[in-house]
């Protein structure tokens, strides 16, 4: 995809739809997670690894950033 139409797509809000049959998925190296991420045509991809048949969740990368910045900070923690 070319970069002109994902800066398009990003300032759109729009979720693109990624071929994502190719992707190479990558779990995290720390703990027991189920996520698994793949970095697909300038977006970031998240899916749950016992569940890979269930549609992923697409991430600009702006997106992506705020959302690790989160998880660092102890935005999402349950307890």
């Amino acid at each position: 995809m070319a970069e002109g139409i994902i800066d398009e797509r990003q300032a759109a809000g729009a979720v693109p739809d990624l071929d994502l049959s190719g992707a190479h998925w990558q779990s995290s190296s720390q703990g027991a997670g189920d996520v698994q991420v793949a970095f697909v045509e300038g977006y970031i991809a998240m899916r749950n690894r016992r569940s890979p048949q269930v549609p992923a969740l697409i991430f600009t990368p702006a997106e992506w950033r705020a959302f690790v910045i989160g998880a660092r900070d102890g935005e999402f923690d349950l307890t």
